[in-house]
């Protein structure tokens, strides 16, 4: 039996203790400098136990990794159902909106992925944070396809380009409500609900700017149709 098979067959009181605590872990501690011994004494079980469920401690943060991943996409798939009749620009809203509430729900979670882009002692680093924004982007091409399909975007957008954009963008205005050096005096960092969503509100007001698609101007096409 696989080692995490093992781990699957726990009463999940239990499961969910062990995850925790390893969350708690990664958190504070990074990879490098995590601890299975610190782990296992809070934990009150065999070291063995965490090798068994594991395989070793690489194994265990590749389950917290996914275990993160699911619940983003548990959320993002909420957000992507529950706004599928509203315009391009309200479901980033509510996007960016579902992120804050995400990082607030687990907060722990969101550090390890802080530590991960901020520290390069990670185990295969590089290929969890391109599964981060490959994820990312798997939720956010359909949104924008959808909303050039209904001319709420300009049709001469770059889809490829857009995708990108907007993944940096929205990824930074998330980091920016935790790490304080990122916000640049943009009033996200640590901002009230209230705050949150009006700066949610200016960050689509602008997107709108450069992305919506316009009504033809009356005027402007009798100019150029000349005389």
């Amino acid at each position: 039996m696989a080692p995490q098979e093992i781990f699957n067959k726990l009463e999940n009181s239990k499961q969910t203790r062990i995850l925790q605590t390893a969350i708690d872990e990664f958190a504070d501690h990074g990879f490098k400098e995590a601890s299975v011994n610190r782990m296992v004494q809070r934990l009150g079980i065999a070291k063995g136990s965490i090798f068994q469920y594991f395989g070793n401690k690489q194994g265990l943060f590749q389950y917290i990794f996914d275990h993160a991943v699911n619940l983003v996409r548990h959320s993002l798939r909420k957000v992507k159902h529950d706004t599928q009749n509203s315009d391009f620009f309200e479901r980033v809203g509510q996007s960016l909106l579902a992120g804050i509430g995400f990082i607030e729900a687990h907060p722990r979670v969101y550090r390890i992925y802080l530590k991960m882009i901020f520290q390069e002692d990670f185990p295969l680093r590089t290929q969890f944070l391109q599964q981060v924004h490959l994820f990312s982007a798997e939720y956010l091409r359909p949104l924008v396809e959808k909303g050039i399909e209904r001319g709420e975007l300009r049709p001469d957008l770059d889809v490829d380009m857009t995708v990108f954009f907007l993944d940096a963008l929205m990824d930074r205005f998330l980091q920016a409500h935790c790490v304080s050096f990122l916000d640049a005096g943009a009033g996200i960092y640590q901002a009230p609900p209230e705050e949150v969503q009006k700066k949610i509100q200016e960050f689509v007001a602008l997107l709108r700017h450069g992305m919506e698609a316009r009504a033809p101007n009356p005027k402007q096409e009798k100019d150029h149709a000349g005389p």
